[in-house]
């Protein structure tokens, strides 16, 4: 017999004795990481806080959860999965710092092995009990001193602290360009979010951007299609000409008879179909109904915009040390956005930025509002030296960190941690990470050659029984073999 099926078990459990309540919204590998901390805390342990996480889908996962392409609640996908991906980090490099993959994993493995080590992580730290799936968060607004928060499922409850983890890599950018609405309407281009595979979609096929997931879908339309236009916009990219792939610069027009033009003044013409992986909006609906966060481009600053937090839908502004809001709506240190970095490895990062949310909750005064809006302007400055000067600019680039940001960034987090009393362990980014991290695409390129070659497994045999060090040596022996092969290969 149920009773108050609606009731988090949370809720009954601690109400005698607990101090805050707090609420994840999200189970995705960022969620997964924050209630790991959590629920390892004294305070946790000593019942002084309680933990809950409202996962919109059956299981942990979020982006590595495989779905159809068909639309979800929101009218897109519930990923932008698509069947061939692989990491595009190694997977030593990728982990949760306390909690490695399993011996003799592929060096790149697939989503399923993503998905599944997440599952694993979720039933090694007891955390599927603190789950409720099949629930979404639909509002969360600030009210007479807690945050209210509605669900899908009908209940209302009262936290103290939020965390947000929802991902961003859900709601599709459509870029604005002329042409591209009537090719949408006439079901002639579509978002990289509802591609599963390389399907016929026509004998040239048009792909725009250069990340990895347009990296991936130009290479495997390559397979189904005589020709296909790869579109990218970065700097320096590589444009030369390989095989049935053409390289084009930035897409400025797509014609109604399918000529396109791009920013150099060159144009392709009988182009079939246009696959858009033009990226994702940073997007908090819940946050919007009660004008909880303002969407809209933050002005020009300095002075920081007084009492409001924007969300431009490249970045969240201003938020102390990438997590708190520094606005006047509700307490900086109730809520917290985990997961914004791009350009980074995000699952032992997600995991440093949760021992600094245990800090921050246990001890608000731990945030100083001045320092932190000095590190906020210094980070502004920082960008503007890149050449970014406008508003939007400013905001493309806010969440972008570059190759040594990263690991400063992860190893203050820790050091920030150390005045709580969760038992945060003191944590640096070891010289083999960034090392290996530097080495990625050379990684890759080389560990490739090996599956080809069928040697991949000879050289996993046993890799991981002992520990990390295992993978370390691997790594640096797959980097050496693909130093190696492009010597010979440059030789011939």
């Amino acid at each position: 017999m149920e009773i108050l099926p609606s009731v988090p078990l949370h809720l009954l459990r601690h109400d005698s004795q607990c101090e805050k309540r707090i609420c994840i919204i999200g189970a995705g590998p960022g969620g997964l990481a924050a209630l790991k901390v959590i629920s390892e805390s004294t305070y946790f342990k000593s019942g002084k806080w309680s933990v809950i996480a409202y996962e919109t889908r059956e299981k942990v996962g979020g982006i590595w959860l495989p779905a159809p392409s068909v639309v979800g609640p929101d009218n897109v996908p519930m990923t932008p999965l698509y069947d061939s991906l692989t990491t595009n980090l190694p997977h030593p490099i990728m982990a949760y710092t306390s909690y490695s993959f399993p011996p003799e994993t592929p060096l790149f493995p697939p989503a399923h092995v993503v998905q599944t080590y997440l599952e694993s992580y979720a039933a090694c730290f007891n955390l599927m009990s603190l789950i409720k799936f099949n629930t979404t968060v639909l509002d969360a607004r600030w009210e007479s001193a807690q945050w209210t928060v509605t669900l899908s499922d009908g209940g209302h409850f009262k936290y103290d602290h939020l965390i947000v983890a929802n991902g961003h890599y859900h709601l599709p950018r459509i870029p604005e360009l002329p042409g591209l609405a009537d090719w949408m309407k006439n079901g002639r281009a579509s978002h990289s979010a509802w591609y599963r595979k390389p399907d016929y979609l026509g004998d040239k096929i048009l792909v725009v951007g250069g990340g990895p997931s347009g990296q991936d879908i130009a290479a495997e339309m390559c397979t189904v299609s005589s020709v296909v236009v790869h579109s990218v916009t970065a700097p320096g990219a590589m444009m030369n000409n390989t095989g049935n792939l053409i390289r084009r610069g930035r897409l400025t027009e797509l014609k109604a008879n399918g000529q396109v033009a791009f920013d150099d003044g060159t144009t392709e013409d009988n182009i079939d179909y246009c696959i858009l992986a033009t990226g994702f909006h940073m997007h908090f609906p819940f946050l919007e109904k009660a004008s909880m966060i303002n969407n809209k481009i933050p002005p020009d600053f300095p002075p920081l915009p007084s009492g409001e937090l924007f969300n431009s839908t490249y970045h969240v502004f201003p938020l102390a040390k990438h997590l708190f809001p520094l606005q006047a709506q509700y307490p900086i240190s109730s809520i917290a956005f985990m997961g914004l970095i791009i350009r980074v490895a995000p699952f032992p990062l997600m995991e440093a930025q949760a021992y600094t949310i245990v800090r921050a909750f246990s001890d608000p005064s731990s945030l100083d509002p001045i320092a932190e809006t000095v590190d906020i302007l210094n980070h502004a400055d920082k960008i503007r030296r890149t050449g970014a000067s406008t508003p939007l600019n400013i905001a493309k680039a806010w969440f972008r960190f570059d190759r040594e940001d990263q690991w400063n960034y992860r190893d203050a987090l820790y050091q920030f941690a150390q005045g709580s009393e969760s038992g945060t362990p003191l944590i640096k980014v070891t010289k083999w990470e960034k090392e290996l991290y530097d080495l990625k695409t050379e990684l890759r390129s080389g560990w490739e050659d090996l599956e080809k070659s069928g040697d991949s497994r000879e050289w996993l045999r046993d890799v991981g029984k002992n520990g990390v060090q295992d993978w370390v040596e691997l790594m640096y022996r797959v980097a050496e073999y693909a130093r190696s092969r492009k010597d010979l290969l440059e030789g011939l």
